[in-house]
Parts: C-alpha cells; sequence; structure tokens
C-alpha cells in the first residue's frame, strides 16, 4: 500500500499568524515515565577495564571525573563529561572538582575539533529532569559537535535522528586520543 504523505500547512492564529505547528508526539512516552522508577547511574562506576571502558563507551577516566560517549547522541561525537561524585549541581562540586571538569571539558573539546573537524560545538549542562536530564541526581556537561547542514530538526520533524557513524566506530575514532591524554597526564 502506497504511503501518503501529508502536506504541512502554516497555522494562521492570532498566536501564530506565519506559524506551523510541530507535533512531536513520540516524546510523550519519555515524559510520562519521566517521575516513575529510577534506573542506576550510568556515571557511577568504578575504575573499569578495557573491555568495560568500551561497553560502557568511557573514553577517559581519572579519579574525579569521566568522559564518555553518549549512548543516544544527538549527534556524532557526542560526549557527556561528569564528576566522579555523584551529585545534581556544580555549586555542589569543591574548587578542585570543579577546576578538574573545567580542564577536562576543554581537553574534550580540543579532542573533539582535531578528530571530528566540527564547523561548532554545542557544550552546556541540564540540571534538574525539567531541563532535560536524563540523570538528574548526577550532573554531567554535554558536548556536541555540529556541521553545517547536519540534522537540525530531524528529530523532531520526522523522529529521526541522522548519525553517520556507529558509536563502535565513534570509540574507535576518539578513543585513541583520549589514551594519549591519559598517557601525558601519568
Amino acid at each position: 500500500m502506497a504511503r501518503k504523505t501529508r502536506r504541512v500547512e502554516p497555522i494562521r492564529t492570532a498566536e501564530a499568524p506565519a506559524g506551523v505547528r510541530l507535533w512531536a508526539p513520540w516524546r510523550y512516552a519519555y515524559l510520562a515515565k519521566a517521575s516513575g522508577a529510577k534506573s542506576a547511574c550510568i556515571f557511577c562506576f568504578g575504575r573499569l577495564t578495557s573491555a568495560g571502558r568500551r561497553k560502557r563507551l568511557v573514553l577517559f577516566q581519572t579519579e574525579g571525573a569521566v568522559v564518555m560517549l553518549n549512548r543516544y547522541p544527538y549527534n556524532n561525537g557526542h560526549l557527556m563529561v561528569a564528576p566522579r561524585r555523584h551529585v545534581a549541581s556544580p555549586e555542589l562540586l569543591d574548587r578542585d572538582q570543579r577546576i578538574e571538569i573545567g580542564e577536562l571539558l576543554s581537553r574534550a573539546i580540543a579532542v573533539v575539533r582535531a578528530q571530528l573537524r566540527p564547523s561548532g560545538i554545542n557544550v552546556g549542562a541540564n540540571l534538574g529532569r525539567s531541563a532535560g536530564a536524563g540523570f538528574a541526581e548526577h550532573m554531567h556537561w554535554h558536548i556536541v559537535p555540529r556541521w553545517d547542514g547536519d540534522n537540525n530538526f530531524m528529530p523532531v520533524l520526522a523522529s529521526t535522528r541522522v548519525l553517520s557513524q556507529s558509536l563502535e566506530d565513534s570509540y574507535a575514532q576518539l578513543g585513541p586520543l583520549f589514551k594519549a591524554l591519559e598517557a601525558g597526564l601519568s
């Protein structure tokens, strides 16, 4: 059976004279369970073996922080940087922890720029569930490489994420640079 495509018509109302209404009903399932049962924290773990690091997508770890690929990325090379300490907001970290995280964010951005050569990078933290944090009790920063003409609104418009690289390939591409970074800190 042929699938019909539906043309999106502008909605002309007093609130949105020339706007287009965007619907993302698939997001409701996430929002509905947001206040439900809590899952295990992905950032809380001890030192990992090489195999354990690969399984958890951990690219770099110190006693105080971790860098890992996002398992549900917005774009290729989407990293998360988190303190090892389980806190919900940066003001709860001590000064040394904030300095370590700041340094690690800078180094992770440098690795992404050198290896992936993005046109731009989004860096941010979602503090609290209503701000979009999937793990609201353990704060973390996102580093999302962006390229001119990348996926933009594909997830909203078509319930589709456009990723041109698998997580395994991203790990293999970025891993050696973080390995070199780790060796340089020893």
